[in-house]
């Protein structure tokens, strides 16, 4: 396996893998979304990346869904997909700048393919807009529809500022985990919190409103991960995201955090021989993520 598809699969698998607050990992499933639904569409995804490193972006996106509706029946990665197929077309060291450039080069094509990516992915909560609509054509480049959805969507924030949030803020906050905890998923969980701490996750706010994000923000502000108080709001945090059917499901954040690691990993700044299980949560997780397993027993 070639470095960009090695680095987008363990990405990808890292992250769902990590016990994250509110989302499916590898121990919580969602009643219409499993872990092994996330681990398919990591497989379908990587190969992709890589095969696709000379071809337009757009192009590169809409195979990328292709490949992962074939393997799944549901959105598991749409997110993922449109942040880690500009990344894997830029080399290390990242830069905002290159990545600027390369966003502002895409085409109309490249928004026509993105229409068709997002589309068949399906994702829930888009709504309508009056200008550049996902259910019509696009007239303007990938770059610039990209644009106009940025003030409610932090995926599409990204193409607009040259990926800021990500590089800016994400990566420093996984590199600051993995030195203050010594583990991948300790790590993984530190940016998910420092993540939606700083920013409310769109994919809430689309359904469930700017207030309800704000709020799943202002919580995740009082959990500092380094002491055992922090690890049991982590846990009520958890529990209270998954209410009423996983409703508070921060997936937008999930998919910042996957594109984080693929850029540490591209960028050779984590060490692959950290163990990933984070021993310290042990006591801390939800009864029924295992009940009969002895390692998640309270201490």
């Amino acid at each position: 396996m070639n470095d960009v598809a090695r680095c987008a699969l363990t990405a990808c698998l890292w992250e769902v893998s990590a016990r994250k607050a509110g989302n499916v990992h590898r121990f919580r499933d969602f009643d219409d979304l499993t872990y092994l639904d996330f681990v398919m569409s990591a497989a379908a995804m990587a190969p992709v990346l890589q095969a696709d490193l000379d071809k337009p972006l757009g192009v590169t996106i809409l195979n990328a869904v292709r490949a992962t509706r074939a393997m799944v029946r549901t959105n598991t990665n749409l997110g993922i997909v449109l942040l880690l197929a500009p990344l894997s077309k830029c080399e290390p060291p990242f830069s905002r700048s290159r990545l600027d450039a390369q966003l502002a080069a895409t085409t109309v094509d490249d928004a026509k393919n993105v229409y068709e990516a997002i589309r068949l992915a399906n994702p829930g909560g888009l709504g309508k807009v009056d200008d550049q609509d996902i259910a019509g054509q696009p007239t303007q480049t990938l770059r610039e529809v990209m644009t106009l959805a940025a003030d409610r969507d932090l995926v599409a924030t990204q193409y607009a500022d040259g990926f800021r949030e990500v590089l800016d803020n994400g990566f420093p906050a996984l590199l600051e985990g993995c030195s203050r905890f010594g583990s991948i998923e300790a790590a993984v969980l530190h940016l998910q919190i420092d993540l939606l701490s700083t920013f409310p996750d769109s994919l809430i706010a689309r359904k469930h409103g700017l207030a309800e994000a704000e709020k799943v923000a202002s919580r995740a502000r009082e959990i500092d991960l380094s002491t055992a108080e922090g690890r049991r709001r982590f846990r009520e945090f958890d529990r209270w995201l998954r209410e009423d059917g996983h409703a508070r499901n921060p997936g937008t954040t999930a998919d910042l955090v996957a594109a984080c690691l693929f850029v540490a990993l591209r960028s050779r700044q984590l060490n692959l021989a950290s163990p990933f299980e984070w021993n310290d949560l042990h006591s801390f997780v939800v009864d029924a993520e295992r009940p009969n397993d002895s390692r998640f027993s309270p201490a």
